[in-house]
């Protein structure tokens, strides 16, 4: 009896660790060229799309599904809830917390990358901490100055607007690191996906201390599913499974 755990994440992590002696497999979009190994069978590498996510899950005898993906893998997220309900394979979704403004907090909500053109002025020095991934739909911040923070540098030039350059680095920063990092780039505004998690929250600390605005991207809308905040939680839904 196979359990199927979508990782990339370090919830995901955690909860490959306490699942240890089960019958568990993990799968790695491949997002990142050169991730940690995980404390399981891992695959890496798309399933191509909903016709292969199907095929797998009854070719290799999946009998439960963890979703544990970024909050922000929403193409994977759907795929896995509808061929699971399809399949009546059980499933839930891990997803941490959202971040929350605090007193002090400047936060501007949009719901997609275009509306953060409608706050941040041209001129503006921009930090950019959204990921490798879509970094070519800031296409929308001509004439503004962007500074992107990735673990994996772009293989190619991703838009002439990057003229601050990118940085490399695996999270997690200290605020400390993070207020010197602003200050020394001169960032005046921050682009961010509510991710949520304390530990990449130093850099909304940061912006606090020093009275940055921060464009904040929602999440995409989960599907119909069962959606558990915690590591723990999904744990006591796997043992209720009878793994």
């Amino acid at each position: 009896m196979t359990l199927l755990v979508l990782a990339g994440t370090s919830d995901a992590r955690q909860l490959l660790e306490g699942l240890q002696g089960v019958d568990v497999v993990a799968s790695l979009a491949g997002v990142t060229r050169s991730p940690v190994d995980l404390p399981a069978i891992t695959r890496k590498g798309g399933f191509g799309g909903v016709k292969g996510f199907r095929d797998y899950l009854l070719s290799h005898g999946i009998k439960g599904v963890v979703d544990a993906t970024h909050p922000f893998a929403a193409k994977m997220t759907q795929t896995a809830a509808s061929i699971c309900a399809e399949l009546n394979i059980p499933h839930i979704i891990v997803q941490r917390l959202e971040w929350v403004a605090d007193v002090g907090d400047q936060w501007y909500y949009v719901d997609t990358v275009a509306q953060t053109a409608n706050y941040i002025p041209k001129g503006a020095t921009v930090f950019l901490g959204t990921g490798r991934q879509t970094l070519h739909e800031f296409s929308c911040l001509e004439g503004r100055k962007l500074l992107a923070r990735v673990i994996d540098p772009p293989k190619a030039p991703v838009l002439a607007g990057f003229a601050g350059g990118f940085l490399i680095g695996t999270p997690p920063f200290s605020i400390e690191q993070e207020v010197a990092l602003f200050k020394e780039k001169n960032i005046e505004w921050l682009v961010v996906k509510n991710a949520g998690g304390a530990k990449s929250r130093s850099k909304l600390d940061a912006a606090r201390i020093l009275s940055l605005p921060v464009v904040m991207i929602n999440r995409p809308k989960l599907p119909d599913a069962k959606v558990v905040g915690t590591v723990d939680a999904a744990l006591d839904w796997v043992r209720a499974q009878g793994w």
